[in-house]
């Protein structure tokens, strides 16, 4: 054999005659996406990925069975190699039903990875439920005892009878691990001479700094408040979240060495300006604090309060003088939060005023439960017309009876006024708690839109200001849930690690397969009933603030876990199709029509086998004659209904394949999983 020269990719290359242009490439470091290709299996070229150009030739050739020539120029990623193998992909992406993901984790605004820390935990391993938590938000603790869990509202397990508990489940494995002083800080990179100042310690600012420090840059969190936690700490109450809780996850990320500032607020502690010049990058995480104003005569009367303003109050050990009759305007949890902390303020008539029904209340139900529990007076229906003083104080409220007509934008029925028919309450206080704003007071510079929120990329998070980063509640779609800030904060503190590594890249969200599911798809699952969450009984629970969750047990929280159906592929993290998939901008939607036969089989004893993820790579195929030496595994019918099916032909056979496994290591796709080591 001969040495050969060749070009790839415009790097200068040797190899030996009789070499591929695929083996060559592999060889220095360079890929070629493929799916079919082996070291050990004979040529197939059957994917079509490996496709490259090479100058002077009319047609692309499959790098892995085009044998190199000496004086070779190719090209990998050309533009008509790049159209060719968007092609394949969307063929095969078309074709393709699985789940890369659990929908619980695509429900996720953070992307935590549900299936995998639920399954840590069915395993009785809290260490790995939490670093695998940790990924994507580090307030596993605190987030699992606040968060309203969109992701159980995604969970298959519906299907059969409830939703896993996995909001819980989180908080059981970061209790965990602090109950028993144990800690999971993610490794620091190296120092890289890089420092960023984050304005506002809520979830996002944590969030924020949490992965920033990680990646080896300086970070500073400049904070208004006397403690961190943001809405965390003042805008929930304790008997939801223990600060002690809260506490202690801070701590663990200012162990990491991130510097934190309270009580320097922008604009009088110090300057945006000042700010912008001590570091490379900022990030500004301020959320809203300010409370919406209902609109009505009679609001600036002494007694009416904004929702957050109460419940900040309350926290700071400033709880006002509410009387003995409130009257708490709105139907979202901070509606709840703030009925239910003015219950355990001593208020003998707490009334809840929204303008809709229960139905369309955006409160969790169980916050609507535990508040009717608890002794609150719903009044639905019912909307704030004026509110009436008495020597400057509130004194009573007017309410307007409402009924619902047609559906708004949300999709909710629009509530319509019932002319002349009103309602009046004797109330001592009126609390505001239909919505939140953003103060922008102090960031001079800052572009803000039409709502008066600071204006941020949706994909790099850039404001208009040079180097300045915005995140979270203060930015474009305003305030949310904390789950949602920190799912933000993730994504800026990648792409500000990019910007300070010069290179800034906004967020995509990762291409995935998912597939559509009906209760008839479980309908041979067993029943099991969803552990419930044991609680102090509602009358002694209103007396106080303390926690009002006793905690679920390690054996009921294993078999909580247990329920999981691990809809999420097995192999994603592994997965090639995948992997190139997210490498190409694919619509493989376009070319939706008739699948090939799927199916789900045990038949290979030890590996399950499923057809719905099958791209027909043959490696499976190949592998088992070509160096397991058995031929169990054969492509069966013709053309658009080719199938991978297995023969087995004595025990002794069966007994190998048991055994052997090489099938499914070398599968692409997660189509073989591996059921049974023995």
């Amino acid at each position: 054999m001969s040495e050969i020269k060749l070009k790839i990719n415009g790097k200068q290359l040797t190899g030996t005659s009789g070499e591929t242009i695929l083996q060559i490439a592999l060889k220095n470091g360079i890929e070629i996406p493929n799916l079919c290709y082996a070291q050990n299996l004979k040529t197939y070229g059957a994917c079509g990925m490996c496709v490259v150009e090479a100058e002077g030739s009319p047609k692309l050739l499959r790098a892995c069975s085009t044998l190199a020539k000496d004086g070779m120029v190719i090209d990998t990623e050309s533009e008509r190699v790049v159209k060719a193998r968007k092609i394949a992909l969307e063929l095969l992406m078309s074709d393709h039903k699985g789940d890369c993901k659990g929908p619980c984790s695509l429900n996720c605004p953070a992307g935590t990875d549900c299936q995998a820390y639920v399954k840590a935990i069915a395993n009785a391993d809290e260490y790995e439920a939490v670093r695998i938590i940790k990924e994507k938000l580090p307030l596993p603790a605190s987030i699992g005892r606040v968060c309203p869990h969109p992701c159980e509202s995604a969970c298959r397990r519906r299907l059969v009878e409830e939703p896993i508990s996995i909001a819980y489940i989180k908080m059981y494995a970061g209790d965990a691990l602090l109950n028993a002083n144990k800690h999971y800080l993610p490794p620091i990179a190296a120092d890289t001479g890089k420092s960023v100042g984050i304005i506002g310690g809520g979830p996002a600012g944590l969030t924020a700094a949490y992965f920033l420090r990680s990646f080896g840059h300086d970070v500073t969190i400049y904070e208004a408040m006397p403690k961190m936690g943001g809405m965390l700490r003042y805008g929930i109450p304790e008997y939801r979240l223990p600060k002690k809780i809260l506490d202690a996850e801070i701590a663990e990320i200012a162990s990491m060495g991130v510097k934190m500032k309270n009580d320097v607020k922008i604009g009088a502690d110090i300057s945006f300006s000042d700010v912008k010049k001590k570091h490379d990058a900022v990030l500004v995480t301020i959320g809203a604090w300010s409370s919406t104003k209902i609109g009505v005569e009679g609001e600036n009367l002494k007694g009416v309060l904004g929702g957050i303003d109460f419940l900040r109050e309350v926290s700071l050990g400033n709880a006002p003088d509410i009387g003995k009759n409130v009257a708490v305007v709105g139907g979202g949890n901070t509606a709840m939060d703030a009925c239910r902390t003015a219950v355990r303020l001593g208020a003998e008539n707490v009334y809840v005023i929204y303008r809709r029904t229960q139905k369309e209340m955006p409160a969790e139900e169980i916050e609507y439960e535990e508040a009717l529990e608890e002794g609150v007076t719903f009044k639905f229906l019912t909307n704030p017309a004026e509110i009436i003083g008495e020597n400057g104080n509130v004194k009573k409220i007017k309410l307007q009876i409402m009924q619902l007509g047609e559906p708004d934008a949300s999709g909710r029925r629009s509530p319509v006024p019932v002319e002349g028919k009103f309602e009046y309450l004797d109330v001592d206080t009126v609390i505001a708690a239909i919505g939140q704003k953003v103060d922008p007071k102090g960031f001079d510079g800052l572009e803000l839109n039409r709502k008066g929120i600071i204006s941020a990329d949706e994909a790099t998070f850039r404001t208009s200001e040079e180097k300045v980063f915005a995140a979270g509640d203060a930015t474009n779609k305003g305030a949310g849930i904390a789950i949602e800030a920190i799912g933000e904060a993730n994504k800026a503190a990648y792409v500000i690690d990019g910007y300070l590594n010069g290179n800034l890249i906004g967020y995509k969200p990762a291409y995935v397969s998912e597939t559509e599911v009906t209760e008839k798809d479980f309908a041979d699952r067993p029943k099991q009933a969803r552990v419930k969450m044991p609680q102090r009984s509602a009358e002694e629970r209103r007396k106080d603030f303390k926690e009002i969750n006793l905690g679920i047990s390690k054996e009921d929280i294993i078999k909580e876990a247990k329920r999981c159906l691990e809809c999420g592929c097995h192999d994603y993290g592994d997965c090639k199709l995948i992997k190139y998939a997210n490498m190409y901008d694919i619509h493989p939607e376009r070319l939706k029509g008739e699948h090939h036969p799927g199916f789900v089989e045990e038949r290979l004893i030890s590996i399950e086998r499923n057809q719905n993820k099958c791209i027909l790579c043959g490696q499976c195929v190949r592998v088992c004659a070509e160096v397991a030496k058995q031929g169990i595994l054969g492509l069966v019918d013709r053309g658009f209904k080719t199938v991978i099916k297995p023969e087995f032909n004595d025990p002794e056979t069966i007994k190998v394949c048991a055994d052997c496994h090489k099938c499914a290591d070398l599968c692409p796709t997660g189509a073989l999983k591996i059921i049974n080591n023995n």
